[in-house]
C-alpha cells in the first residue's frame, strides 16, 4: 500500500507502539466501575510512585446515569446507605454517603428521618456527585469498538481516541433489560427500566388502561405509580398467586455480607444452587411488605366504593400481545380456572428483570478466548478474574456476571466497596510479582482456595 492510506496506517502504528501501557482500562462506568475508580484513586494517595495504578474508563452514555428511567417519585433504596461506594472498604473516605449528605447540607435532616434507606433519586444524585469528583479519567460518549491482545498487552480501540494499551481490562457493563421470549419493545410496550422516559413519550392514552407484568419490587412500584399518576385502570399480571414479601430479616441479609462471598466461592456447586434458591426472596420476585399492604388497601377501598381501577391477576400468564398505533392488546390466561381476559392497554410495562451483559457485548471476539462453564457462564477465580486461553497473558476482570461463583451480591450494590478493593489489590499484587521476577521467570498469581475450573 502506498500514498496517504499507507502513511496514516504507519502513523497509527507508530503512535500505538509509543503510547504508554496503563494498568487498567475499564469498560462501562456505572456504580461498579465508579467504585473501582475511587478505589484506584485512594490506593494512589498512599502508594509509592512506582506502586501507583493508572486507569482509563470508557462509558458509551454521554453522562453518568444509573437506572434513570426507574427513579419513580418517592421510591427508596432497598440497601442501607452504609453499603455505599466506599464505607465497607474505607469508612474514612471522602466519598461516603454521609459526606455527600454533609456537602449537600442534608446530614441533620437525614438523621432526623431515622431511616437506613435513602430515596432512590437521592442515591442517584450521590452516585453522580461521586462520579463528578473522582480523579480518574473517564471518557463519556465513547463506545469501545474492539479489544485485542497484542504481544504483552490489551489494545482497546475507541472511535476518536484511537488505541489505549493496558495490562488489565475490567468489564463493568452492568445489566441489560430482559423481555420475555417473543415480546418486542415498541411505543406501547417497554421494560420498566425505561418507565419514566417511555411513559412521558406515549403518543396518546385512548384506552384508559395499563398493564404491568411482573411480581417483584419494580413491578409493584410501577403499578403504584400508574395508579397514583393517572385515572386509568391498572392491571398487575404475574404467575404467583399474589405479591410475596421480600425477606429483609437480619439473618437472611447475611447472604450479602462480604464474608459470605468467601464461603460461597469455596462451596460445592450443589450447595451454591441450594443457597440461591433458599434466599431468592431477598432479591428476586419479592416486594417490600409496606408496599404490598399499601396496594392491598387501595384494591380493598375500591371494592368498598365499587369504583375499580386496580386489578391483580394472580396465577396468570401472558399468552398473547399485539401492538398497534392506538393500543397494546394483551391476552391474559388464568392458569387455575382456565379463563382468558383481553385487555386493550395504552401501554404494557414488563418488569421482568435483567440479565448480565455478556462478555461478547463488551470485548467482542476476544470473548472467544474466555473459558466458560457448561452453562455458558464465565469461569472466574476468587478475585473476579476470567479464566482465559493461554494466548491471553493479561487479566480480564468482571464486575457482575458472577452470581454463579460469588453469590447474590454480584449484581447488587451491597458489595461494591469491598469488591473494588479486592480487584485493586489483585492488580497491585500482580504488578509487584512482575516487578520482582527476573526476566523470563514465571509470575504466578496468588493461590485461590479453589481452582477456577472447580468453581465453575
Amino acid at each position: 500500500m502506498t500514498g496517504p492510506e499507507a502513511h496514516n496506517d504507519a502513523e497509527e502504528q507508530r503512535l500505538r507502539n509509543h503510547s504508554p501501557v496503563i494498568d487498567i482500562v475499564g469498560i462501562g462506568f456505572g456504580p461498579s466501575n465508579l467504585a473501582l475508580a475511587i478505589a484506584v484513586e485512594e490506593h494512589n494517595l498512599t502508594a509509592q510512585p512506582g506502586e501507583r495504578i493508572s486507569a482509563q474508563f470508557f462509558e458509551k452514555k454521554d453522562e453518568f446515569g444509573w437506572h434513570s428511567g426507574m427513579l419513580l417519585p418517592g421510591t427508596t433504596m432497598q440497601v442501607s446507605f452504609l453499603k455505599d461506594l466506599v464505607s465497607q472498604r474505607n469508612v474514612r473516605s471522602e466519598y461516603t454517603f454521609l459526606n455527600y449528605l454533609a456537602e449537600r447540607g442534608r446530614l441533620t435532616h437525614f438523621i432526623n428521618r431515622q431511616d437506613f434507606f435513602p430515596l432512590r433519586s437521592e442515591f442517584h444524585d450521590y452516585l453522580s456527585w461521586a462520579a463528578d469528583r473522582v480523579d480518574v479519567p473517564v471518557d463519556y460518549g465513547t463506545e469501545v469498538a474492539s479489544v485485542r491482545w497484542v504481544d504483552d498487552h490489551f489494545e482497546v480501540a475507541t472511535p476518536g481516541r484511537g488505541v489505549t494499551r493496558a495490562r488489565n481490562v475490567v468489564l463493568g457493563g452492568g445489566l441489560r433489560a430482559k423481555l420475555p421470549e417473543g415480546v418486542s419493545a415498541g411505543p406501547r410496550v417497554f421494560h420498566n427500566h425505561q418507565m419514566l422516559h417511555r411513559f412521558a413519550e406515549l403518543p396518546s392514552r385512548p384506552n384508559g388502561r395499563f398493564a404491568v407484568v411482573g411480581a417483584g419490587q419494580s413491578a409493584a412500584e410501577v403499578a403504584a405509580y400508574l395508579h397514583e399518576e393517572t385515572d386509568a385502570e391498572v392491571h398487575a399480571v404475574f404467575s404467583k398467586y399474589g405479591y410475596t414479601p421480600a425477606d429483609d430479616s437480619p439473618y437472611a441479609n447475611r447472604i450479602f455480607d462480604a464474608d459470605a462471598v468467601d464461603e460461597y466461592f469455596t462451596a460445592a456447586p450443589a450447595w451454591r444452587e441450594r443457597l440461591l434458591q433458599y434466599h431468592r426472596s431477598t432479591n428476586y420476585s419479592a416486594v417490600d411488605p409496606v408496599l404490598i399492604e399499601d396496594l392491598y388497601r387501595r384494591e380493598y377501598a375500591e371494592h368498598v366504593s365499587g369504583h375499580r381501577r386496580f386489578f391483580v391477576h394472580g396465577a396468570s400468564e401472558v399468552i398473547g400481545l399485539d401492538q398497534s398505533a392506538d393500543a397494546a392488546a394483551l391476552r391474559v390466561a388464568h392458569r387455575l380456572n382456565g379463563s382468558e381476559t383481553l385487555l386493550d392497554c395504552d401501554a404494557v410495562v414488563f418488569a421482568t428483570g435483567f440479565e448480565p451483559t455478556p462478555l461478547s457485548a463488551m470485548i467482542g471476539t476476544l470473548a472467544d478466548e474466555c473459558i466458560e462453564d457448561r452453562h455458558g457462564r464465565p469461569v472466574l477465580d476468587r478475585h473476579y478474574r476470567v479464566e482465559t486461553s493461554d494466548t491471553i497473558g493479561g487479566e480480564i476482570f468482571v464486575q457482575g456476571n458472577s452470581e454463579h461463583t460469588h453469590g447474590l451480591t454480584s449484581t447488587l450494590l451491597s458489595n461494591l466497596a469491598v469488591r473494588s478493593g479486592e480487584i485493586v489489590r489483585a492488580i497491585s499484587d500482580d504488578r509487584a510479582l512482575v516487578s520482582v521476577a527476573s526476566p523470563g521467570a514465571p509470575t504466578d498469581r496468588p493461590t485461590d482456595p479453589v481452582s477456577s475450573r472447580e468453581a465453575g
